[in-house]
């Protein structure tokens, strides 16, 4: 054994012998602790509320960063249970672990406080003798916000290397026995970490509730009319026709993760849709599965509607609107066609992981246009999932495209449907592994069956063209007229993404065109099919597979082109790639099929195609992120200073900055700043660093705000903005950035951080109360 080996072993024997003397001194002062304490919680005072003043605070203090799976040590503080429930040193997001974890989903995987520590957490309010001193002694909580009153933020701009604000930084999550050497060792560490400390009337506040024992008077009481509406769709999802139950599994598997709301609710009561062992009217019996998909282990399952307890916050708010027009949408596409079905599928894996396999029976027009209805929905399923966290997870899409989808003719569709109803076996999925699968051996056959699927897909689609008209504007979908989810923009900002309506931003490097078969794969392998919880070889071959996805929704977009231009757009998107990489999607398909119906004109067809679909979509175009939509000229004319800028002063430049504007007594307005690195190509796994560009940085300027997770919050006067678009093109180095920073940025060291996180989260939620949910803080910037 080595001397640093021993010094280790050393230190973990005389940490935990002190974290035993702190038990035993809790245990000695206030009794030993009971697990079922939280169980069920105790109402509160006369003038204490959870709901209207205690939850404030933490929603706007705390949820900002403890929320979703990312929060820090699993502590979820969006609802009391969460609260109760407490922290555990597991990680969810671990890209190293071998074998599976065991899920731990609040509301789903545990019920009880007692549970959860059957499970591993630890908690953070009080459960040993239930007395105002005990309550904020053997608190976590309590400790935690009484450190940083005590020890507040040093006053400095840029705050010290002690703390770490990276992604993947190492938790610490100390249980009560554990705190008071934490503290020594940590003393500028109290919450909420690396921001400025609770006021004396937020501190007062959540100290008196502590105090208390932590009460909760429960949830108010749902409308009648909102009972009513849960009824009404319970009973439309619960049919018990072979037809109703396989259409109903489908929604689910599609709407899982969406936040269900009634149109006709003023207050926008939100509702999780989920299996249950029990019907309508019985209390929810909720089946827990890893995936949607997964055996329920029960003859019949029930569709059920549950309210959301969770404060709605941005990462993962995902609205979805149910009322008499939705159902009667959703008759006239599953109930109403004249079609059989025979027996319901199976939930084999080989089976239920595969849609084309499992709903095959469904008309394909009407799976379809069912997620070409809410296509950002769809597409935001993997862009706010659980997937969607991290740069390696991220880098396999470009920072900005623009995304179009074919046109749902019936004849197409249906010859499609047949097409991948024949398929179906090479178009299996990770899911269908789980984490019991290697990671070379795997994606070698997944590449294999790619290459032979679109080979097949080349050979169907030149048989349909030879009997049917080319490729031509008419292919894209134009949203009916009305629907203006025909056209969307996906931002990535390095380890978190966005996806918007309309066509935002400058023309993007590249774009997709997604048909049904494709958009279904993308569903079930980054959405339905990915398990957060699952192991580095699942999530690897997740990661690797959606490289096929991307150059699939490429390439039908490079298909629209004249066939003798397809290689110079291919070669330019995928510079310095290997040849196996671009001859994988590319190679000799690119000049197979059909040439192009569309007459292009000029000597540039990808951006020709653009104007050709911005003309064809104008009609639905979403503008809101227009800076036309500001109403000020001059203003829109500086504000465009902003997005002319290139190049690579913009590197230094981070992802997303929301930008607040000043000017004399009327409100603040605020744009978002996100900057688009380019590359040289996106095919590979872990050599982003080698294949940027910085020469062609871009930067969108959007009204209002896009993204979940600011990096920067920048203020400046109305004045002072082309004073701003200068800086930033000057950029050169880290000490430009540092005296830029100096003079826009709200570093979270401001003292008046939480005035302006206040003003700017009102802000958000007033302009979009459907859409909008609290910004996440993760990932904001200490320069």
């Amino acid at each position: 054994m080595t001397i640093n080996k021993a010094a280790l072993l050393l230190l973990i024997v005389v940490l935990s012998g002190c974290a035993a003397l702190a038990r035993h001194t809790l245990n000695e002062q206030f009794g030993r602790p009971d697990p079922a304490r939280f169980d069920t919680p105790r109402p509160p005072s006369p003038g204490l509320s959870y709901r209207a003043d205690v939850q404030p605070i933490l929603e706007h203090r705390c949820v900002v960063c403890h929320a979703c799976y990312d929060a820090p040590c699993q502590l979820k503080l969006g609802a009391w249970e969460g609260v109760a429930r407490g922290t555990s040193k597991d990680l969810v997001y671990d890209g190293g672990r071998l074998v599976e974890a065991p899920p731990s989903r609040l509301f789903t995987d545990a019920q009880l406080a007692s549970q959860w520590r059957e499970r591993g957490f630890s908690p953070v309010l009080n459960e040993r003798a239930q007395t105002p001193a005990a309550n904020l002694a053997a608190s976590v909580m309590f400790r935690a916000l009484q450190l940083k009153q005590s020890h507040p933020l040093p006053e400095t701009s840029v705050l010290p290397a002690t703390f770490d604000f990276s992604l993947d930084r190492e938790q610490s999550c100390p249980r009560i026995e554990e705190y008071d050497d934490f503290e020594r060792r940590n003393p500028l560490w109290g919450m909420p970490f690396g921001l400025p400390g609770l006021s004396s009337g937020e501190w007062s506040t959540l100290r008196r509730w502590l105090e208390q024992g932590a009460p909760f008077e429960g949830l108010p009481p749902l409308p009648a009319h909102v009972e009513r509406q849960i009824r009404d769709w319970e009973t439309f999802l619960n049919g018990d026709s072979l037809k109703a139950r396989l259409v109903s599994r489908y929604l689910f598997e599609h709407l899982f993760l969406a936040h269900l709301y009634f149109d006709s609710d003023p207050e926008h009561h939100y509702f999780r849709l989920l299996r249950s062992r029990t019907p309508p009217g019985q209390p929810i019996d909720l089946v827990a599965s890893r995936r949607p998909f997964d055996d329920p282990g029960v003859e019949r399952v029930y569709y059920r509607l549950e309210r959301e307890k969770e404060t709605i916050v941005d990462k993962t708010h995902m609205p979805y609107a149910l009322g008499q027009a939705r159902m009667a949408r959703w008759r006239e596409l599953f109930l109403a066609p004249d079609y059989r079905v025979d027996e319901l599928p199976s939930y084999a894996l080989d089976v239920a992981a595969n849609p084309f396999i499992a709903f095959r029976a469904l008309p394909t027009t009407a799976r379809y246009q069912f997620m070409l209805d809410e296509a950002q929905f769809t597409i935001m399923g993997f862009i706010k999932g659980p997937v969607c966290r991290g740069q390696v997870a991220l880098n396999v899409i470009e920072d900005q495209f623009w995304v179009f989808f074919e046109a749902n003719a019936d004849d197409a569709q249906q010859q499609l449907g047949d097409f991948l109803a024949r398929e179906a076996s090479l178009l299996k999925l990770p899911a269908e592994l789980g984490s019991d699968a290697g990671i070379i051996r795997p994606w070698r056959e997944y590449a294999r069956r790619e290459a032979s699927y679109l080979q097949k897909k080349s050979d169907f689609l030149t048989r349909f063209t030879a009997t049917n008209r080319r490729p031509d504007l008419n292919w894209i979908w134009d949203g009916n007229g009305r629907n203006p989810n025909a056209a969307l923009t996906v931002f990535r900002h390095f380890d978190s993404a966005s996806v918007v309506k309309g066509l935002v931003g400058q023309p993007p490097k590249t774009a997709w065109v997604i048909g049904y078969g494709l958009l279904e794969r993308i569903h079930y392998l980054l959405v339905a099919g990915f398990d957060v919880y699952g192991n580095v070889g699942h999530q690897l071959l997740t990661r690797l597979y959606m490289d096929f996805m991307r150059m699939e929704g490429e390439f039908n977009f490079i298909a629209f082109l004249p066939r003798d231009r397809r290689m110079a757009v291919r070669d330019y998107w995928y510079q310095g790639a290997s040849e196996e990489v671009k001859e994988h999607v590319y190679g000799r398909l690119a000049n197979l099929g059909s040439e192009t119906g569309i007459r292009f004109q000029g000597d540039d067809p990808q951006q020709e195609f653009y104007t050709l679909l911005r003309k064809r979509l104008g009609p639905v175009l979403d503008h809101r992120y227009d800076l036309q939509t500001l109403g000020d000229a001059g203003l829109q004319n500086d504000l465009a200073a902003l997005a002319e800028l290139r190049g690579p002063a913009l590197s230094w430049l981070p992802e997303l900055v929301y930008l607040r504007i000043d000017e004399g007594e009327r409100a603040p307005r605020y744009v978002t700043l996100l900057r688009n690195t380019g590359h040289s190509n996106v095919s590979s796994l872990l050599r982003e660093g080698q294949e940027l560009r910085p020469e062609e940085n871009t930067l969108t300027v959007a009204a209002g705000f896009i993204g979940a997770y600011p990096n920067a919050i920048y203020r400046v006067q109305r004045s002072e903005i082309r004073a701003l678009a200068q800086a930033i093109k000057d950029l050169s180095s880290e000490s430009d950035y540092h005296a830029l920073a100096d003079r826009y940025v709200v570093r979270r060291s401001n003292p008046r951080f939480w005035e302006y996180s206040d003003h700017l989260q009102q802000t958000h939620r007033s302009r979009a109360p459907i859409t909008a949910g609290l910004l996440d803080y993760n990932r904001l910037d200490n320069r």
